[in-house]
């Protein structure tokens, strides 16, 4: 990694101002967490902080609060969750800047933290608004991003800090972000396969076209399949597909057999009249599917075909669920590949919501290499953009 990280950096009686992904999900209430998943993430950066003998200001963002303050937003529960997962108390501030939060950091001793309230409680965080990014920077005296799910954006607490903060380093999770998806972009062990899943084409446009660059072997599933098979003039009854992306699809395709890439589609379907837990379902060849129906699972074939592809990696980059997988009986062929990933002896790569509670669900997430905290930064990095988080951190 050509970044400075924060083991390279002197923390003993400094005072860091560490940006986490603390966006977790909460209950109805806005009072307990759902899922701590990210917190925990973070731990292994702000425990080597605290042993270092440095004071810590944590901030991150909550959700989507307009930069209104909405208290079901507040990241209260984070600091009383941090509190207990850490054994040491954990401060909150009522704000992220003022006068206040100024004096709670620097009465901050050697070994304590203070987590900073929502930072999008105020518009000027998104905005990446130079005196709020200055009033956070005056909370201490060096900078370490360990949010690489928000490194994609260029915000007050993502960039604009770092350019009153030196030096600026990368946490550990940050890091090891780094560190995994550059092998997959840098110098990637063959064969590299990727899997791509998803409703839509169009959100990963980007991302398939890099990958083609890379890839020896493209797996596709999920809606997006159908678009491609669409624009091979293959029937596909009622299933989703983009109409205005058929184009695309096509070039995509001839661009494939232009690299000989190998980019498998479905062979067979889950099809059915309605995506519903309860309505009937069925098999079908691709090509066969009725016009009444649509598509959404890969069938039992595709699942045997990909997982023998599978089989033959050195590297693998998955992102996106091949069919609608919150509903269980269409989750088997998502399913089915997130076990044959972990099977395999490849380095592997996953990334996005679904694919990743796929892995977690299928209990194998501890056989896959690099489970990616990061959904859209992940495929942003993969697809070959820069990241203005990772960009602005100070260079080794």
């Amino acid at each position: 990694m050509q970044k400075l990280s924060i083991r390279d950096v002197e923390l003993k009686g400094r005072r860091v101002f560490l940006r986490a992904d603390f966006n977790v999900p909460l209950d109805a209430s806005g009072r307990q967490i759902a899922d701590d998943t990210r917190i925990q993430a973070t731990l292994p950066s702000i425990r080597h902080a605290i042993e270092q003998g440095a004071s810590l200001v944590l901030a991150s963002h909550l959700g989507r609060p307009k930069g209104q303050p909405n208290p079901k937003m507040s990241l209260g529960p984070v600091a009383t969750r941090l509190t207990e997962l850490l054994g040491r108390p954990v401060a909150f501030a009522k704000d992220c800047v003022g006068a206040e939060v100024a004096q709670q950091a620097a009465t901050l001793a050697p070994g304590q933290a203070l987590l900073l309230e929502n930072l999008r409680f105020h518009p000027e965080e998104e905005k990446n608004d130079p005196e709020f990014s200055r009033q956070l920077a005056s909370l201490a005296q060096l900078y370490v991003n360990d949010a690489f799910g928000a490194a994609h954006r260029a915000h007050a607490s993502t960039e604009g800090i770092t350019h009153f903060l030196s030096p600026c380093a990368a946490g550990l999770l940050m890091e090891k972000e780094i560190e995994y998806l550059g092998k997959a972009v840098e110098n990637p062990p063959r064969p590299y396969l990727a899997i791509v899943g998803g409703a839509k084409v169009s959100d990963k446009i980007e991302f398939l076209q890099n990958l083609m660059r890379f890839a020896d072997t493209v797996l596709i599933g999920g809606a997006m399949a159908y678009t491609f098979l669409k624009s091979q003039g293959i029937e596909v009854g009622r299933s989703k597909f983009e109409a205005d992306k058929l184009d695309l699809a096509r070039d995509l395709l001839k661009f494939a057999e232009r690299r000989t890439i190998t980019l498998r589609l479905p062979k067979d379907n889950v099809v059915t009249e309605s995506l519903s837990a309860d309505a009937t379902a069925q098999i079908v060849p691709t090509g066969a599917i009725p016009a009444n129906l649509l598509g959404a699972d890969i069938g039992p074939e595709t699942r045997k075909d990909y997982a023998a592809e599978i089989a033959k990696a050195k590297m693998i980059v998955w992102n996106g669920p091949m069919g609608v997988f919150e509903i269980p009986q269409f989750a088997e062929g998502t399913l089915a590949v997130a076990r044959a990933v972990a099977a395999s002896s490849a380095t592997s790569i996953v990334g996005g919501g679904d694919s990743v509670a796929a892995v977690h669900k299928a209990g194998v997430a501890d056989k896959i290499t690099h489970i990616s905290t990061g959904g859209g930064a992940s495929l942003e990095f993969l697809s070959g953009m820069k990241l203005p988080g990772v960009e602005a951190l100070t260079d080794k």
